[in-house]
């Protein structure tokens, strides 16, 4: 069970851990979902995005991208091997079950690989917490039982690490495969207490109830420090053999650059627009 109180020690030792260097930069790279959520994104920036997933230090893990840019992630990507994923229920995760039903089915049918749900957090937080099962259930639903969903928390709103414990557990329960710290879209996203506490439900509820789960940082993800802390947390609660691609996401954009300067490859690959992810 988790104990809040171990969350000061533990990023301690992730911190003493943690080293930016090209190895845990490659690392970081290969878990990376390349991400870009904003109003003024084009055929061409998206297409520009993919070609920047194929790096000189090796793939990322996937693409997040709106729902109108499936295709022309998946048709740009080809056989990379790299993954599309979309986001449904952005980004104030307020909409009814059967709506982000049909929005997810509609991402399935585009073409999609990945689903990033945003839970309704704002209902959990007020205590609604059969509406928020119902959402995430019906959107597993929704994907079918092997494509990999991806539930939100928002973790920059709420009051403590119980909480954002709490909300873990519950969306393990009704389905997710990972649990995603933010939208980029709030003023606080991916923090070490938040991502403690992630863990420790994704631990808890394969120890309880046999379930498995990944963690997904994202939002204020920016240089190849904070990506080897997070990477450090997960070595030290979970062991040195579980983060990886599919149990291990950063949701980012702007950090590819410093993670590319740390394995030596300047700026020859800048992104195309940045984000808060």
């Amino acid at each position: 069970m988790f104990d809040i109180n171990t969350i000061p020690e533990i990023i301690e030792t992730a911190t003493k851990l943690a080293i930016a260097n090209e190895a845990s930069a490659k690392r970081a790279i290969s878990v990376l979902d390349l991400t870009s959520l904003n109003d003024d994104d084009t055929i061409e920036k998206i297409e520009a995005l993919c070609q920047r997933a194929q790096t000189p230090a090796g793939n990322t893990a996937a693409i997040c991208v709106y729902a109108p840019f499936i295709e022309t992630s998946w048709k740009t990507l080809g056989k990379s091997g790299i993954k599309t994923a979309t986001v449904v229920n952005f980004p104030k995760g307020d909409k009814a079950a059967q709506r982000v039903a049909d929005e997810t089915a509609d991402a399935v049918a585009a073409g999609a690989d990945e689903i990033d749900l945003v839970m309704p957090y704002q209902a959990f937080l007020a205590g609604d917490h059969d509406g928020s099962a119902e959402v995430i259930a019906a959107t597993r639903q929704a994907c079918g039982p092997f494509m990999t969903l991806k539930v939100i928390l928002e973790t920059g709103e709420y009051p403590d690490a119980k909480a954002i414990y709490d909300a873990a557990r519950l969306a393990i329960y009704n389905g997710a495969n990972f649990v995603k710290t933010s939208t980029g879209k709030v003023a606080t996203g991916a923090t070490p207490e938040a991502a403690i506490a992630m863990i420790a439900a994704i631990r808890d509820a394969k120890a309880e109830q046999n379930l498995d789960c990944g963690f997904k940082a994202s939002g204020g993800v920016r240089n190849t420090q904070d990506a080897a802390l997070y990477l450090a947390i997960a070595d030290h609660m979970m062991g040195a053999d579980w983060a990886t691609p599919a149990t291990f996401r950063f949701g980012a954009s702007s950090v590819l650059t410093d993670l590319l300067k740390t394995c030596g490859f300047g700026d020859s690959n800048t992104p195309s627009g940045a984000g808060n992810y």
